[in-house]
């Protein structure tokens, strides 16, 4: 499963909220939702996030083995 817990952390160390992302970054209200319940996005939406918060992916993404 992937989840977007990095991306939360990140945005706090660099003292950003999910307003600065819709705001200022011009990110959907949609696509923020979908990031916080962990839903699929585009590759695109996270290449720009990587590009407009300066990170690598890994501080956007993780993935977490399902138990089988």
């Amino acid at each position: 499963m992937i989840v977007y817990t990095p991306l939360w952390d990140t945005l706090k160390k660099k003292g950003m909220s999910t307003y600065t992302l819709r705001v200022k970054f011009n990110i959907s209200g949609s696509t923020v939702q979908r990031l916080r319940r962990n839903m699929s996005v585009s590759t695109n939406t996270l290449d720009d996030l990587c590009e407009l918060l300066g990170c690598p992916i890994s501080d956007i993404i993780e993935h977490i083995p399902n138990d089988k």
